[in-house]
């Protein structure tokens, strides 16, 4: 970008440092904020700001919470806080709470044991999800990372430490998606899918 200002050379490259932004999403975002008032582009870098100046972690169980006290569904009276899913990303909360048929607590690792990316259990808010399991009253933790190698790891590594507990350890079922067709599926959801089969 030569021939254009440093600045606006400088506005390109942090919007490419976006994940799933390329360079040319990343020069299109640039002039698109460059055709905006300054007050909405103000607006704008506000927002971002007062996010991260105001976004902290849950103590409790880890998710994204606005202050220093307990997020909303800790908090909530209507939730079932005898059983906890364990998930990988705070992202992943806002999955499953789109189904609108889990109705219990999380608990959010921020990661999962990746040795090739030189991240272990410490690195991970496993303590703290141990801590919840002997001192509350949990009578269930539903493993919910995803399902390639690290989500399986991570989730039996987790079901190993809790085994100890007198609690109830599940994995979410895996399959056939809705509207799926059999002759596409692979070897290995075929076989979680059979592993999971329930009475109709």
């Amino acid at each position: 970008m030569e021939h254009f200002p440093p600045a606006l050379e400088e506005m390109t490259e942090q919007f490419a440092r976006l994940p799933g932004v390329g360079y040319k999403t990343a020069q299109r975002l640039s002039f698109f904020m460059l055709s905006l008032p300054k007050e909405e582009v103000k607006r704008f870098s506000d927002a971002m700001i007062t996010a991260k100046e105001n976004i902290a972690l849950c103590p409790r169980c880890q998710n994204l919470t606005q202050g220093d006290g307990q997020c909303p569904i800790c908090l909530s009276a209507k939730r079932d806080h005898s059983t906890i899913c364990v998930v990988a990303e705070p992202k992943d909360v806002i999955a499953l709470e789109r189904s609108r048929e889990y109705q219990g607590s999380y608990h959010i690792l921020h990661g999962v044991i990746s040795p090739m990316n030189h991240i272990g259990p410490d690195d991970l808010y496993i303590k703290s999800l141990i801590s919840r399991v002997s001192n509350d009253s949990i009578n269930e933790v539903i493993m919910a990372t995803n399902p390639d190698t690290e989500g399986e790891a991570t989730a039996m590594y987790l079901s190993r430490l809790l085994k100890p507990f007198d609690v109830r350890v599940t994995r979410l079922a895996y399959g056939i998606p809705v509207g799926g067709h059999l002759e596409y599926a692979d070897d290995a959801t075929l076989m979680r899918a059979l592993e999971g089969r329930r009475e109709l």
